[in-house]
């Protein structure tokens, strides 16, 4: 019995093979495009195959399914649908710039590229473009490679006329990197490929005035600015912002151009959810009406005449797909075979390169068939200066092609070609014509000659086919490049309407609001052992700012808030407070609104509305509350500059001090407010406006304080006030009340 012999190695070094082998093919194989030709694999594949079926732009289309057959029977060995999908986005005039493929029947749609229909239905020609990469495969320009199995040949490229791998541009994931290369203009490309022909050293200026940017099908606005563009084109990865466009039409907008690979239906479902959020209120209706003559037209009716469009514009951009980043990695196969991320000089010089070594190939490959034309017409011409002696030795002798080739000094071509000659062509008009193709194939000869010994000449002539090419396949830039600012969202305040509620919180955390500003929240319904704790009026656009008895601020979107016709939610099931924290207070203002924040332990301070603003559920740290210290109840000033603040002591003291005498900041512990001696601490305060009477609270007393009667208690700041009648030495809070003419209570 015969031992078979085997060889033993470590796990990790076979799996480290395997996976290394299976990655470089996954690169070179199958992910990546190649500079020469911008196609993968598998594209080059579909064009080649096509060609071989006939499938020209002038030929009748055949069913897809024969296409796919012919690729993963002959040349591609891997599944017919992805085999089909490459095909698909080939074809369509979204997905390409200049599509390779012309199909007939569903190719899919913006909305969904991969709706198109089986290969079984589809029917499918080569387009006209293709030409571009097959014009010159039979004109010994590529080397030629067997297929999976051995039994054909194929093209390792094709030989392009145009640097193909930026005219349609392509995307591709492989082991470890990636490729997104964008399409561009035809024309300019062309433009930038004559000028680094007569320059290759051209500077950076120039080029990117010829190709300023990428030119994407979908016509779509490119917003990026021409240093941002140039940086990409420069290190060859960074990303480019694409707008749609849109224009206004009888008071609504249309838009009829979105970015590169946006869906219509995702931005329509995009507008509609914020709609249904009640974030978009600007926004009345919303319709598509898209149809053959207008591919894309989305129409989009404001609520009124006063809603601006630009800024309605401005706030889709920044929160739907109507404006995309589009990542660009201009991620290769070189000319070497290796994969590397080049800049747009490199990529254009590197197939300049190519195009040069394919147009050589193409005059050699044309001029060896010249000479051995030439050869064979030197043969021929003897053979009719020579008839009677050739037709003799063809009828007598048994093996006429060496005598033919020793008599007349011929070589076996030559000798081959006479024997071949048919009887017809033996009239005195054929020799004529056979010195009047010698003439004119030595005069193709010389002139190919010619290109292949100078340089000048064979660019020149490489200039004008690229530009020929330009001319008979270009076409004008569809995507305008205009410089524009980020776009920006609309902040809650300015979508929502202006609508005057008044916002309740209970002692227990419900909270909720309620319309108008003539409810009185001490008589609204509390749940069983729940009672009013405070309430803020303003609008419903505004900020709606709470404050916890440890000092953090809290932000909540008071239009969101249920209505007051209930008992509200609970503020923890938006907030997130934290262990042993109450809210102690709130206020609705803008922005730019200033209030006054403190603690118990005699500090405080003024800050703006906007300073205490915060995304988080958990908000962020605005007042420092001292060890056993509660933060006080946070209140509006309504005056900066004239209010006075209030401060009511747990010893019955009261001081009245200018409220421009505290700090303004966006937070921390500020300056001392009243001077606290042992235990004492504040029990009360707030801002008092200009001629308005202060009303204490204790028990089921009260006492009002009119501005001539506070005047008593007013002091500088930190110092210690007044003490408060008899019965008034526990007060449990205080109130204030305007004069009408500020506007009642």
């Amino acid at each position: 019995m015969q031992t078979l012999e085997t060889e033993k190695i470590p796990l990790r070094t076979f799996a480290e093979k395997a996976y290394l082998d299976y990655s470089m093919y996954v690169v070179l194989d199958r992910a990546l495009p190649h500079i020469a030709d911008g196609l993968k694999p598998v594209q080059r594949r579909i064009v080649y195959a096509m060609s071989e079926l006939g499938l020209s732009a002038q030929a009748k289309p055949k069913k897809s399914a024969r296409t796919v057959g012919d690729v993963i029977g002959k040349f591609h060995p891997h599944g017919d649908s992805a085999c089909y999908e490459a095909m698909v986005t080939m074809a369509q005039a979204f997905s390409y710039r200049y599509p390779l493929v012309d199909g007939q029947g569903n190719w899919g749609s913006p909305d969904d590229p991969k709706s198109f229909a089986a290969m079984r239905y589809t029917e499918a020609k080569l387009a006209p473009y293709a030409a571009v990469l097959l014009s010159e495969l039979d004109q010994g320009t590529v080397d030629w490679l067997p297929n999976f199995d051995g039994t054909l040949k194929e093209p390792r490229l094709l030989p392009a006329r145009l640097p193909n791998i930026l005219v349609n541009g392509t995307t591709g994931i492989a082991v470890g990197m990636a490729t997104d290369i964008p399409p561009h203009n035809l024309r300019e490309l062309a433009a930038a490929c004559l000028h680094l022909l007569k320059h290759p050293n051209a500077h950076w200026d120039s080029l990117c005035e010829m190709v300023p940017g990428p030119d994407f099908p979908s016509g779509c606005e490119i917003v990026s600015s021409p240093e941002e563009i140039r940086k990409v084109y420069e290190e060859g990865t960074g990303q480019i912002r694409g707008r749609a466009r849109w224009e206004k039409e009888d008071g609504n907008i249309v838009v009829t151009n979105l970015p590169h690979q946006v869906s219509p239906a995702k931005i329509l479902e995009q507008i509609a959810e914020q709609m249904r959020a009640k974030k978009l209120p600007l926004v009345e209706d919303l319709r598509d009406e898209s149809d053959h003559e207008n591919p894309i037209r989305l129409v989009i009716v404001p609520r009124s005449n006063r809603v601006e469009p630009d800024a309605l514009m401005a706030h889709l951009f920044a929160t739907t797909e109507l404006e995309k980043n589009f990542r660009i990695n201009l991620n290769m196969i070189g000319l070497d075979g290796r994969p590397r991320v080049k800049n747009l000089k490199e990529i254009l010089l590197e197939w300049l390169d190519y195009r040069i070594a394919t147009v050589r190939r193409r005059l050699e490959h044309r001029l060896q068939k010249v000479g051995d034309r030439l050869h064979i017409l030197a043969g021929l011409l003897i053979a009719y200066l020579n008839l009677d002696e050739v037709i003799r030795i063809i009828r007598t002798e048994d093996e006429p092609k060496p005598v033919l080739m020793t008599r007349f000094k011929l070589s076996e071509i030559q000798a081959e070609a006479i024997l071949e000659t048919k009887l017809r062509h033996l009239q005195k008009l054929e020799e004529m014509k056979i010195k009047g193709e010698q003439k004119e194939l030595a005069e193709e000869r010389k002139r190919l000659e010619e290109l292949l010994h100078s340089e000048p000449k064979l660019k020149k002539l490489i200039g004008d086919e690229i530009k020929a090419d330009a001319d008979k396949y270009g076409d004008e830039r569809r995507c305008p490049i205009v410089v524009r600012p980020a776009a920006q969202a609309f902040e809650a305040t300015e979508i929502v309407p202006a609508e005057a509620i008044t916002v309740v919180l209970s002692k227990a955390g419900w909270i909720r609001a309620a319309k108008g500003h003539e409810v009185n929240p001490a008589e609204l319904d509390y749940k069983a052992g729940d009672e009013y704790l405070a309430s803020a009026q303003g609008r419903s656009n505004q900020l709606l700012i709470l404050i916890d008895s440890k000092g953090r601020s809290y932000t909540l979107p008071a239009h969101e808030l249920p209505s007051a016709r209930g008992h509200g939610e609970p503020v923890t099931t938006r907030l997130d407070l934290g262990d042993g924290a109450r809210i102690v207070g709130l206020m609705l203002g803008d922005a730019a609104e200033k209030c006054v924040l403190g603690a118990d332990d005699g500090y405080g301070f003024v800050a703006p509305l906007g300073e205490l603003q915060s995304r988080l559920r958990a908000g962020k740290a605005a007042v420092s509350v001292g060890e056993g210290a509660t933060a006080l109840t946070p209140a509006r000033l309504r005056d900066p500059a004239a209010d006075q603040i209030a401060c009511v002591t747990a010893e019955g003291r009261l001081l009245v001090f200018p409220a421009s005498e505290l700090p303004e900041m966006a937070k921390g512990k500020g300056n001392k407010l009243v001077t606290l001696k042992g235990e004492d601490r504040i029990v009360a305060w707030g801002p008092l406006p200009s001629g308005a009477s202060l009303v204490l609270l204790s028990g089921k007393r009260t006492l009002t304080l009119k501005p001539s009667d506070w005047a008593a208690y007013k002091g500088a700041r930190a110092s210690r006030g007044g003490h408060l009648p008899r019965g008034f030495q526990s007060v449990q809070g205080l109130t204030v009340e305007l004069p009408k003419a500020a506007g009642g209570n």
